[in-house]
Order: structure tokens, then C-alpha cells, then sequence
């Protein structure tokens, strides 16, 4: 096919509507290094397959848009410099004659490519044909990693021969690029999950019946490189969404599928700032992650140099300032602003309100001053998609918005009545799951959806054992179909990705009607964990704090830090005594290991705090404030104390003089706490906390919160209120909260106990 009637039968995709770890991270910043750098060219190849024979995808149009968007707006790629593959486009020979003719052909030395593949995967053990030769070695037999094109024949008994493209054939055809400033992004999976539908998530891959034949086509480079001199070693990074041994996933939002890993990934990168080190990467990918599948992804990364290049500290060049959203189209005059927000975090996105603020920056080469443009507000939105109007200002009446220009975060406004989202398994009977639906009617603020039809925050699902024999015993599993298992009346709620959470698992026998009742403590306490992500925003906070996770025993390590990112004072540089900065992203903390944390404030007022969580044992957990001195008949003379960061102070949680000494309790699992800072004192939170009972001391504590759905309420009001007079006046009703970003920032961590 020639280079010209090829380019006019790709196309571009329509846009989309909707939306270990030290090696993402370090691949995220390689990435956004790379793509940062000022070169002759930026080329980019972007695949993304729905359209399957028999079962498809949802999410992976999207993907190739939230690339794209991402490319051109962020880092300075011209359009027509990236070409775009999907669905019936998406056959091998094209993918393979893209590659060649629009990567191959054209990039030079120093020139960036990025190549991004979005669809299903598959492992084979595979067999070529007999009499057949090859260009490439093959055994007789060896297992193979697969991309699926849309023209994948899958093999059957009387036809065993797939048509595919290989990983092998992949790696080649990124050998033949003259350049080592090479990205390849693949959110796709080769592991069978024995089920499409894995809790409430799409799987991204395919199972195949061994043994299979490869075509001589398959086996055999392109023809248009057979003349090609093939570098001896892949340049730059392939990142790939799960390891060998994990699934990639999507998620449905309103009808609408992304891809998580792409998502992750480029939300992070819409947000990367210059000095964004390898571990603030990894905290922001690999936290999205952890937070929707429910437990702690692995990605597979190969790179030509060596490690320590790409995980040292990089002081980036990017093209365009921070952001959370594009300008995408104008209407009404140049008053009206169809805005792309993939720079919102997942867990913020679904619940982000009408009437939140957002700044505008000027474009590439304006004289314009931010703080002479006018700001947007938010009228509409329908998942990545928005509609803003300007706002009334002394600059706004003769202003013309301009496609392109970028957005940063202002006002957050969220509803007040937040339902948490159970997503009833699809393996249950029919009778389990109108049940189930009649259970959860009854209940406040939680309603119930069929699986993978919509955005969850946990599974209800029947628990499954492995291998069980009279006399024998067994350990639940996760929620799947395989064969495998065999399935009782016992009920658990589950992670999005299809993990048992801790403490959910009810007896042998039990009705469905019993289990939700049952669980209802634990549906309180994913609320109030939904509610407390809902304010996260280090990326968008605009004061001045950092927060460290830190081990202090049995070794000294910083585990964690987060920093907020655009706040007008210059973060200083870090003074740590420690002999390491830990690996970032999900850090795993030995039980027994004696941990603190780490805040200091260089904004220039003081900022008050409040350290909620969720432990590994699925409880709601809080480092308690002090009370005065009791009376004599032992009640508290006052209430808890509101303590205080000043102006350029650090403190240490818990501190250095009290007692109480936080060491790492088990059991083993995932940990995740939230850091809320404010400018105003949290009042409310400080009250319900000393209203419902929970412990007291003269000494800070780590306490088990018996209302945390209340104190997460609390803390959204007490946030609401340091916004004022803002918050009133965007919150348009007394249904939202409207959160100022000047005003506060909750940091999260999450790290793995072993």
C-alpha cells in the first residue's frame, strides 16, 4: 500500500465523550522527559480497537483521544504529525505499514516518537508451520505474547492458525527507528483472567487453545524492512499496562469506557510540573490504580539505558504549563468553551459539579497575565466533556476564548449527598441479585448497579473457594468465573478489580438480603473513603505544604512525599537525615516497622490538619488530637485540641514527646490514608470527633472511628467553610460543597503492609 492512500484511509479518531511501581513511575517521567525535550520532530502512531469479532472493547477510542489531546496541547506535537488507527483501520498490515511509513521512514536522530496501542492481548503457546521459514529464530514450540489487530482470526480445532502481531514482531519494528527518544505505551494484557468481565472491571485480554499455528507472514519481518539495518537493542521505553501475570482494565463512566492504565498515565502527565521527581510520578499513577482496581498493579518496562538514568531526578522543559483541561471549541462568540478535563483525577471526575471554577492561561507566546484573564464556570458536563461560560469580570466583556488554551482547577464544587456505588456480580443468580437490589433500596446515600455497566466503588459477589474436599480447608478467592471454583451462598464485597476486601466474608448459607445488612457498617465506611478522595487535589492545591510518609525503625527511609504543585512559594529543597528516599508509588511497610509523618508549611499563613484513613483490616482509623489535662474525676476539662502548622514550621506526627508511638499493626494489605490541610481550623471535624465517642487521651492516638461517614462529612463542611466567600457564591445551592483550591489540600498515601 502506498504511503499516500494509506494516509487518506487512516483518518484521525472522532473525539471521544467521557473519559512494581518505581518502574511506572520512572517510565512516566522518562515519558514526560522525552516528550518535553525541544527536537526537529515529534511523531506519534496511536491504535485503539473497539470493534472486536465476538467480544469487544469500550474504552480504547478514548484511550487514543486522551493521547492525542494530551500530545498535542501539552507537549507541542502538531497534528498532523500523529496518525491515528481504530477499529477497521486497525488490521495488522495497516498497523505494520503505519509503522513503517510514518515512524520508520521519517523519524531522524533526536526526533521523539510515541507509539500507543489500546486493545486486547493475548498469550499463546505457539507453533509455526511446517516447511515454513523465517527471518526470525523460532522453536518449534514457544509461548508467545500477542496484540490482537481487528482483523484477529481466532484460532479453532479445525483452523488453528491466528492471525496477530506478535510482541517479537513489535520489538523489531521499534529496532528499525533511527532514534532513541522512543515511547511505546501498551494498555493491553497477555494473561487469561478466565472471565471478560473481572468484578466491575473490562478485562483487556483474550484467551487461546494451545497449540496454535503462526502464519510464515507472522514469522517473518515486514517486508519493508527486510532491507533495514535493525538496531541490536529496543531504544527508549515500552511500558505495558499489567505484568505477565495481571490484567489490564477499563471501566465503563455513563456509557462511556476508558482505559485505566491510559488514564492514569496521562492524567499525571497533563499535571507533571518541571520539578516533578520519580516518586511524585509514581504517587500519582500508581495511587489512581490502586484506588479503582483494589490492588497494587505492576507494570512491565524495558528501556536501552540503564536504570538510574531514568529513575534519577529530573528538572523537566515541558512545552505548556500544568494543567487540568483544554479549551477544545468555542461557541456564542468566543464566550462559550467546550473543555476536555482529563487532568481531573478518576476518583474526582464522576462527581465533579456544575458551577466549578476554572482558570484560564494564556496560549504560547501571549503578554497576557493570568491574572488579567477572565475565569469559567462550568454549566454543563457530561463525563471528559464540558460546557463553561465566562464568568462576569471587568476583563470579561470584550474577551474571546481561544482553542487551546489551557485550564487550571479554581473552585471544586461537589453534591452533598454522595451515593456510594455497589455493583452487584454477574455471576449471581437472578434471584440473588433482585434480592440483593431490594436490600441495598433500603439503605441511604448507596445504590446498586449490574456490573460493568457503570462506575463502581465495590462489588457484592459471591465468595469462592479453591479445591474444597470434606475435612479440607480453603481460602476465598477473588470474584471470577473460572470453572475452577466452586461457588457457595457466602457473600463478600469486593474491590472494583475483583479483590475480596478484608473482613467482608459472611458465613456458609447466609441470604443475600442477611449479607447487605450485614455489611451496611462497611458500606458507612467505603462512603466516607469515597467522600475524603473526593477532595484530594495535591495537583491543584495552592498552598505551600509538603507531607513525608517516613520509617524510623528498623531503618530510616522517606517512604512517601507529596507536595502540592502550584502553589505561588517555592517549595525548599528537602533536609533529610535519612539514608534513603524509598522506590515511591505503593511502598511496602514490614508489620512491626515504626513509622511518622512529616509536614511542613512554606505558605505564608498557618494551616491546620487532620490525618483519616482506612487501615488494612478495612477499618476507618484517625490520628486522635490531644485533650488538656482531665479533672480529677478523670473527665476532660476541654476538648480535643486543634494544633496548627505556622509559617515555615514542621512538625512531626505523632510527635516526638507524646507516648504513643505508631508501629505498623498487621494484618497484611492495602493501607490508605489522606492528609487534610486547611487554611481554617476543622471545627467540625474536631467536634464530631469528640460528639461520637471515640477514644480520648491527653496524647495523640491512632483511634478506630466508630462514625466515619460523619466525619468525613464533617471534613468536606469544614473545607467548604475555610473557602468562604467563594463557596457561597459557587455552590449555588445548599445541596454542593464549593472547595477553593486556595484554601486547602488533602494528600493521600497508600502503601502496601507485608
Amino acid at each position: 500500500m502506498k504511503r499516500r492512500s494509506f494516509l487518506a484511509r487512516a483518518g484521525w479518531v472522532l473525539a471521544a465523550l467521557g473519559v512494581g511501581e518505581a518502574g511506572l513511575v520512572a517510565t512516566g517521567n522518562r515519558y514526560y522527559q522525552v516528550l518535553a525535550q525541544p527536537t526537529p520532530r515529534k511523531l506519534a502512531l496511536l491504535v485503539g480497537i473497539n470493534q472486536y469479532s465476538g467480544s469487544s472493547l469500550t474504552g480504547c477510542l478514548t484511550d487514543v483521544e486522551l493521547q492525542r489531546q494530551l500530545l498535542i496541547h501539552r507537549f507541542g506535537f502538531q497534528p498532523s504529525d500523529i496518525l491515528v488507527l481504530t477499529d477497521r483501520q486497525a488490521t495488522r498490515q495497516n498497523i505494520e505499514t503505519a509503522f513503517i511509513e510514518h515512524l520508520t521512514k521519517q523519524a531522524q536522530p533526536d526526533d521523539v516518537v510515541v507509539f500507543h496501542f489500546s486493545g486486547f492481548g493475548s498469550r499463546v503457546e505457539a507453533e509455526s508451520i511446517e516447511g515454513e521459514e523465517s527471518s526470525i529464530p523460532n522453536p518449534k514450540s514457544q509461548i508467545e505474547n500477542l496484540l490482537l489487530p481487528v482483523d484477529a482470526v481466532l484460532a479453532t480445532k479445525t483452523e488453528p492458525t491466528i492471525n496477530a502481531l506478535r510482541e517479537e514482531t513489535l520489538r523489531s519494528l521499534l529496532r528499525s527507528l533511527n532514534t532513541d527518544n522512543v515511547t511505546a505505551i501498551l494498555d493491553t494484557s497477555y494473561s487469561d483472567a478466565g472471565t471478560l468481565l473481572l468484578g466491575n472491571l473490562r478485562v483487556r485480554s483474550q484467551s487461546q487453545q494451545p497449540p496454535l499455528l503462526l502464519s510464515s507472514q507472522e514469522l517473518t519481518l515486514p517486508e519493508q524492512l527486510q532491507d533495514t539495518k535493525l538496531k541490536t537493542s529496543i531504544p527508549g521505553v515500552i511500558l505495558a499496562a499489567a505484568g505477565l501475570t495481571q490484567q489490564a482494565f477499563e471501566e465503563q463512566l455513563n456509557g462511556v469506557g476508558i482505559g485505566l492504565f491510559t488514564y492514569a498515565l496521562t492524567q499525571y502527565l497533563w499535571q507533571a510540573t518541571p520539578a516533578s521527581t520519580v516518586r511524585v510520578s509514581l504517587s500519582s499513577v500508581t495511587r489512581a490504580l490502586a484506588q479503582v482496581v483494589g490492588n497494587k498493579q505492576e507494570s512491565i518496562i524495558n528501556y536501552q539505558n540503564n536504570a538510574d538514568r531514568i529513575l534519577s531526578p529530573y528538572h523537566l522543559i515541558p512545552d505548556r504549563e500544568t494543567a487540568d483541561g483544554v479549551v477544545r471549541a468555542v461557541e456564542d462568540d468566543g464566550k462559550t468553551a467546550l473543555l476536555w478535563l482529563a487532568g481531573l483525577p478518576i476518583t474526582v471526575l464522576p462527581s465533579y459539579g456544575v458551577n466549578s471554577v476554572l482558570t484560564l492561561l494564556p496560549l504560547p507566546g501571549s503578554e497576557t497575565a493570568v491574572n488579567q484573564l477572565p475565569q469559567l464556570s462550568i454549566r454543563s458536563r457530561e463525563n471528559l466533556m464540558a460546557k463553561a461560560q465566562i464568568l462576569p469580570s471587568s476583563t470579561s466583556e470584550a474577551y474571546q476564548l481561544q482553542p487551546g488554551q489551557l485550564v487550571q482547577e479554581a473552585i471544586r464544587v461537589l453534591p452533598r449527598n454522595v451515593d456510594l456505588m455497589v455493583a452487584i456480580d454477574a455471576s449471581l443468580a437472578r434471584i440473588e441479585r433482585v434480592d440483593a437490589i431490594s436490600a441495598f433500596s433500603g439503605i441511604a446515600n448507596v445504590s446498586s448497579v449490574a456490573a460493568g455497566e457503570q462506575p463502581a466503588d465495590c462489588v457484592l459477589g459471591r465468595v469462592q473457594r479453591r479445591g474444597l474436599v470434606t475435612g479440607e480447608k480453603s481460602s476465598p478467592s477473588s470474584v471470577s468465573n473460572s470453572q475452577s471454583l466452586i461457588s457457595y451462598p457466602q457473600y463478600g464485597l469486593f474491590s472494583p478489580g475483583g479483590n475480596l476486601l478484608p473482613n467482608t466474608e459472611g458465613e456458609v448459607g447466609e441470604a443475600v438480603k442477611t449479607a447487605v445488612q450485614r455489611l451496611f457498617p462497611r458500606l458507612q465506611t467505603l462512603l466516607a473513603a469515597k467522600l475524603l478522595r473526593l477532595s484530594e487535589n495535591e495537583a491543584s492545591s495552592r498552598l505551600g505544604v509538603r507531607a513525608t510518609l517516613e520509617m524510623i525503625a528498623p531503618r530510616k527511609e522517606v517512604l512517601i512525599e507529596r507536595t502540592t504543585q502550584r502553589a505561588p512559594w517555592l517549595a525548599p529543597a528537602i533536609e533529610s537525615k535519612f539514608n534513603g528516599m524509598g522506590n515511591g508509588g505503593v511502598v511496602s511497610v514490614p508489620i512491626g516497622s515504626r513509622i511518622q509523618y512529616r509536614l511542613h508549611n512554606y505558605s505564608n499563613a498557618p494551616i491546620y490538619f487532620m490525618l483519616l484513613g482506612i487501615d488494612s483490616s478495612g477499618a476507618a482509623i484517625a490520628l486522635i488530637p490531644p485533650q488538656s489535662s482531665p479533672n480529677l474525676d478523670g473527665s476532660p476539662t476541654n476538648p480535643l485540641q486543634q494544633q496548627a502548622i505556622g509559617q515555615g514550621e514542621t512538625i512531626i506526627l505523632p510527635d516526638i514527646s507524646s507516648p504513643f508511638k505508631w508501629i505498623v499493626q498487621g494484618p497484611a494489605g492495602l493501607v490508605e490514608m489522606q492528609m487534610v490541610l486547611s487554611r481554617s481550623p476543622l471545627d467540625l471535624t474536631l467536634a464530631t470527633l469528640e460528639n461520637t465517642q471515640h477514644p480520648r487521651g491527653e496524647f495523640q492516638r491512632l483511634g478506630v472511628l466508630l462514625s466515619p461517614l460523619e466525619v468525613a462529612r464533617a471534613v468536606l463542611q469544614d473545607l467548604h467553610k475555610a473557602s468562604l466567600p467563594a463557596a457561597d457564591i459557587m455552590a449555588a445551592s445548599p445541596d454542593n460543597f464549593a472547595l477553593d483550591v486556595n484554601a486547602w489540600a488533602t494528600l493521600s498515601f497508600i502503601y502496601q503492609i507485608v
